[in-house]
């Protein structure tokens, strides 16, 4: 396809021939065409003999024998993948950098003196003192709503715009979200305490459409860079002499690693300077900076325009996506939950509503543009929808780590360190944890035979955000036993404890907070950041992997709707987010968590078992009203290589597609 210039590299080239060897770069048109053979070799005739299984280049593919038996190893990641994770880091840079400083701009009062929120080395900085509840609510809106738009981003992006024009239209929208923060912080507004709440307001909605379009696009299109010129497994002999074999999906749970190195770098960056820069000049500059780093993500995007690998939209893929749902549940509707279930995932639901099943003059119009391998690729697509239906559950632990948790720092010894910063924490143990991870825990544990699949990842999530949210209990509760105000107001008591005690705004906080150093809180960070390798990073690679070609952006705001959803279930804990009721609301985060992590292990703990067969899917032909353009020839040239590729690997019968 061509991306303004360049013609990138995907499965439809290696059928046709002209896709370049896996040890060469993909970096100039003249290295996109090589003319080879286009057989794929006797082994793929369907029997697994020790012939090789070829492909149009020459490479190597895995046998059955080899996919039970071989190591598997990461391929080269391309320098131009990285230029789009610090695209990535800018952005998050921006996010972070802006709602670190959200919970005290709204919750606490204007200091003495000040008018821009500033407080100095010991005071509290705050600018609108709506209190506890107002500025949970409003972090978690602005969570809900940032988190519900990669929904409509992914559908934008799908049907009209492509992902790389859909990013475009995401930075203006939320640059002009972050102009209209930085109003509602200037000194002449932040005097007027309801007008610069409402102007803020505003500002959230331009801020999270923004974000929201954004995420749904940016973490699909850095997988498919390197997607489009390695489509498949091949075999490659290390200079020890052993066999390997080169994974794309191992590759790209490693891409999407270090993407996630490159959120936590401007996440870690952006949270520190702002909150100092609110400190010590005011909640302006906090939201100033921010949006300048932003105006570079445009700039990388222009300047690589034509190094990308830039996937057209094919247009009307949701409405078919949803038809195709819609024709199969005929007559399988139920209200009982339970039933229902059962008849989504039972065997021969999509095999049912593939358009070969259908006379053509009985067909339905909406099938007349793609064939039997889109449906598959539905099906797999649903089923990473169905996975993520629990994923509101593991967010609820992550999300109350800038709002409550945030609110807890406050009220123990700080020593000069501002309250929302502790928080950094969770980013700099991910700093320092992802590399150990990416470099030596999983490997060590591949060398060791041992595949730790993506369900497993994702249950052992759960179970730290559980231990997480354990800890805020166990904290919560000696905070208020050991407050000095216990006696006076009683147990479960700690924020008004200066005016309880009679003391001065500028009395020494170990006068009147309980005796508990900040950093008490660090495990609880530790097995957030812990819980996100294992589950978040791991969502973000099942959404790519597992969605149609042409619904990344769609089903990757499906992986983000469920924070959103998150943040609204979060919306009934609002109440508990006051004293004296927050031991409870750590208890019960908790034992949700818990519960939602055994339901999500026996749910799809069987999904490992076709995870192989599943990320080697054929493409599919799709004519949609964008891509009349495309070569589908070519595209069922591709299909048919790869049906005798999977085949030969014994893929197809795992999947029970085998005829």
């Amino acid at each position: 396809m061509s991306s303004g210039g360049h013609q990138s590299t995907d499965i439809v080239d290696v059928a046709k021939g002209r896709a370049p060897s896996l040890e060469e770069k993909v970096s100039t048109p003249d290295r996109d065409a090589i003319a080879m053979k286009d057989d794929v070799g006797p082994a793929a005739s369907g029997s697994d003999t020790d012939e090789p299984l070829r492909g149009p280049n020459g490479e190597e593919y895995p046998s059955k024998r080899d996919l039970e038996t071989l190591r598997r190893v990461k391929g080269r990641i391309s320098p131009i993948i990285y230029t789009i994770a610090f695209i990535e880091l800018c952005e998050r840079f921006a996010y972070y950098g802006t709602t670190a400083v959200f919970v005290n701009f709204i919750q606490q009062p204007l200091p003495p003196g000040s008018t821009t929120g500033a407080a100095g080395t010991f005071g509290q900085p705050g600018a609108l003192d709506k209190g506890q509840q107002a500025s949970t609510g409003l972090v978690t809106f602005n969570s809900f709503w940032s988190y519900l738009m990669p929904l409509l981003g992914g559908y934008l992006s799908d049907t009209y715009w492509g992902k790389y024009k859909t990013i475009h239209v995401a930075i203006g929208i939320a640059t002009f979200g972050h102009l209209i923060l930085i109003i509602s912080a200037l000194p002449p507004v932040i005097k007027q305490p309801n007008a610069a709440l409402g102007i803020f307001s505003l500002g959230l909605i331009f801020f999270g459409m923004g974000v929201g379009f954004f995420k749904a696009n940016i973490s699909p299109m850095i997988a498919e860079q390197y997607e489009a010129s390695h489509p498949r497994p091949v075999i490659e002999t290390l200079k020890s002499g052993e066999r390997v074999i080169k994974d794309p999906v191992l590759t790209i749970s490693v891409i999407y690693m270090r993407y996630y190195f490159f959120i936590n770098v401007g996440s870690l960056v952006g949270q520190i300077s702002m909150v100092y820069a609110e400190k010590y000049v005011g909640f302006y500059l906090s939201f100033t900076l921010p949006t300048a780093l932003f105006l570079f993500c445009p700039l990388v995007l222009l300047t690589f325009k034509n190094r990308y690998v830039r996937r057209p939209p094919t247009g009307s893929v949701i409405g078919k996506f949803f038809g195709l749902l819609r024709l199969g549940m005929k007559g399988r509707w139920s209200a009982n939950p339970i039933k229902l279930w059962k008849n989504v995932r039972e065997p021969g639901f999509f095999e049912r509503v593939k358009p070969s099943n259908f006379p053509e003059s009985e067909r339905p119009a909406f099938m007349s543009s793609f064939d039997d391998n889109w449906v598959l690729e539905v099906k797999r697509g649903v089923r990473a929808c169905q996975v993520f239906l629990l994923f509101p559950i593991y967010w609820l632990p992550y999300n109350q780590l800038n709002s409550n948790l945030t609110s807890q720092a406050a009220t123990m010894v700080l020593g000069g360190v501002p309250n929302d910063v502790i928080n950094n924490l969770d980013p700099i143990a991910l700093l320092i944890f992802i590399p150990i991870c990416d470099k030596l825990f999983y490997p060590f544990l591949r060398k060791m035979g041992y595949n730790l699949t993506p369900i497993k990842k994702i249950t052992i999530g759960f179970a730290l955000g559980t231990l997480a949210m354990v800890v805020g209990a166990i904290i919560q509760h000696y905070i208020y036993w050991k407050s000095p105000c216990r006696e006076i107001s009683g147990y479960g008591y700690v924020a008004d404890c200066k005016s309880a005690l009679g003391l001065d705004d500028n009395a020494d906080e170990r006068d009147y907070k309980p005796q508990l150093s900040v950093w008490i809180q660090t495990p609880a960070y530790i097995l957030i950041a812990f819980s996100e390798i294992f589950a978040s990073i791991t969502g973000l690679e099942y959404a790519f992997t597992k969605a149609p070609k042409n619904m990344r952006g769609f089903i990757t705001g499906v992986f983000w709707f469920a924070q959103a959803f998150s943040a609204a279930i979060a919306q009934a804990f609002v109440p508990l987010s006051s004293d004296p009721y927050l031991v409870w609301l750590y208890t019960t985060v908790a034992i949700i968590a818990a519960i939602g992590g055994m339901l999500f292990h026996f749910a799809f703990r069987k999904l490992d078992q076709e995870e192989e067969a599943l990320n080697t899917l054929p493409d599919s032909v799709f004519k949609g009203s964008r891509n009349q353009n495309e070569d589908f020839e070519a595209v069922k040239e591709a299909q048919a290589e790869a049906d005798r590729i999977r085949h030969a690997q014994g893929l197809d019968e795992k999947l029970g597609t085998s005829s």
